[in-house]
């Protein structure tokens, strides 16, 4: 399951895969949030997570994935 996947799910179907995945206080979340605490409890569960986009790395080191949906210009 990557975010690609999770965003095109609706609000019950996003509730029932943290309801599998055990996520507490998912309840009455706005989809984006309930998208993060999804992509929280499967990094829990099996350490990884999978995203698409273009990493942006700032001089000092940090840095964005920016979603191809988006124009950051």
């Amino acid at each position: 399951m990557n975010l690609s996947e999770l965003k095109e799910k609706t609000i019950t179907e996003l509730n029932q895969i943290a309801k599998d995945l055990n996520v507490q206080g998912f309840s009455g979340l706005r989809k984006q949030e309930l998208i993060f605490k999804i992509l929280q409890g499967q990094a829990e569960k099996d350490g990884l997570i999978f995203a698409e986009g273009v990493l942006e790395v700032l001089p000092d080191g940090f840095g964005f994935l920016r979603a191809p949906d988006y124009n950051y210009l």
